[in-house]
């Protein structure tokens, strides 16, 4: 079992690879009771592209089948998972990403006893014609449901407005119509396919002893048959370096426009130190740029234009990336002419000093060592970076080592205006359409 000390956090983090491939990671957090223990594939909504395990060609499954996936999983012969994890005294939970499905448990005791039932239900899929059908009808009313909301279809609609090709502008739930589609084997061929431990990783927080917990499930994994791992083979189309569509709005029954500018990112196909260091500059840049302690948001708060639902931030994955800042608005065109003279004036000028960065990056690491003392936050987080190739455990040392010229770099990205687009939802008095 591998052991890496992290002084300045005062972390031990334990790492083994098992034979069958899975990756074991554990974090014991003294003076806590509770233990959060996720299980994690590297599938996610964004997968619907691949070769099969066994076959050679490629194929296309229906959109949303991921997330179906993951409902299935909860659904044994013998009865509901659900009822096992109570019976221990366990509260479980599943979701499903861009990029990631996790199936995951707290609980204060039993944990061993709990993490079998992670392990097997997770590692033992049932799917019959029938329980599929029974399935379809109730996520169709969760797709229906998230239609209705209005800053989900704002979300979904700027990530809409940038990508032409990529499949992270597909629901995570995909369509009603494109879960009708799904049948039995196209999940037992995405299962097997994408649940091989080879491309999953087990992440345990809280209070855990960690050889025991190793041990525990290397004899569960060694107990259990699996097929060969292979390298899964994805496919992504190619995608356009500029946005879909420049501007968009959507009528939905709501009292004041709702508004996101997004900015497509380009340099999405990196991984490790490299995506760390460009993440971290780009969330610093917005920070800088769009913080609640910027003149652009002083301006537009006295102004009218935003209001407690506002925010400014960058994700990415491999692949695909964005920043979006976006408010309830009383006037959406101004609010966004507004956020594109802002980076324009700062492409320009380059107003911000080592001392804004250093007060910016020390905002970051404050909240990012309140964020340790929470093993949900851990927990939810660990994998993602893991995914790629990152450590969450280097955030800190990354952001006391980030660079004024970096950060600049990062703001130099923001400025090609055909990679910004606009979506609102607006009232449906006013004019819009989709």
């Amino acid at each position: 079992m591998n052991e890496s000390y992290f002084k300045q956090l005062e972390e031990t983090l334990y790492h083994e690879q098992l034979p069958n491939g899975l990756e074991v990671y554990i974090l014991p957090k003294k003076g806590f009771s509770k233990t959060f223990v996720t299980f994690s594939t590297k599938y996610g909504s964004i997968d619907r592209e691949f070769i099969p395990l066994g076959k050679k060609e490629a194929v296309i499954v229906p959109d949303g089948i991921a997330h179906f996936l993951e409902h299935k999983m909860f659904e044994k012969e013998e009865g509901d998972v659900f009822q096992q994890f109570s019976e221990k005294g366990a509260s479980a939970n599943a979701f499903t990403s861009f990029t990631k499905t996790t199936y995951l448990f707290s609980s204060t005791n039993h944990v061993l006893e709990n993490t079998k039932t992670l392990l097997d239900f997770v590692q033992q899929p049932y799917f019959t014609e029938e329980t599929v059908e029974k399935e379809k009808g109730i996520i169709a009313q969760e797709i229906t449901m998230y239609d209705d909301q209005p800053d989900w279809r704002l979300y979904f609609g700027a990530i809409e407005n940038m990508y032409k090709e990529h499949p992270v502008k597909i629901d995570i739930a995909g369509t009603v119509e494109s879960i009708d589609k799904i049948t039995a084997e196209h999940l037992y061929e995405c299962y097997n396919t994408f649940y091989h431990p080879s491309n999953m990783t087990v992440f345990v927080v809280g209070a855990v002893n960690p050889q025991e917990m190793m041990d525990f499930i290397k004899q569960d994994q060694a107990a259990k048959t699996f097929e060969a791992p292979q390298d899964i083979q994805r496919f992504f189309p190619t995608e356009q370096p500029n946005v879909a569509f420049e501007k968009r709005s959507l009528q939905m029954d709501v009292q004041k426009p709702k508004v996101i500018y997004g900015i497509k990112s380009t340099n999405t196909d990196i991984s490790g130190k490299e995506m760390l260091n460009f993440e971290l500059s780009m969330q610093v840049a917005i920070e800088l740029l769009f913080g609640r302690t910027s003149a652009f948001y002083q301006d537009v708060y006295e102004k009218g234009l935003i209001d407690e639902s506002y925010s400014a931030d960058f994700s990415m994955e491999k692949g695909y990336g964005f920043t979006m800042i976006g408010s309830d608005t009383v006037n959406a065109e101004q609010l966004a002419e507004k956020i594109k003279q802002s980076i324009k004036e700062q492409a320009k000028e380059g107003q911000f000093t080592e001392e804004d960065l250093k007060r910016v990056t020390r905002k970051k690491i404050g909240f990012f060592l309140r964020a340790l003392n929470s093993i949900e936050y851990i927990a939810n987080q660990f994998t993602r970076y893991s995914f790629n190739d990152m450590n969450l455990f280097d955030v800190v040392p990354a952001l006391e080592n980030l660079t004024l010229e970096q950060v600049m770099h990062a703001l130099e990205s923001l400025k090609d205006e055909q990679k910004h687009t606009v979506f609102t939802v607006v009232p449906f008095e006013k004019n819009g359409n989709e």
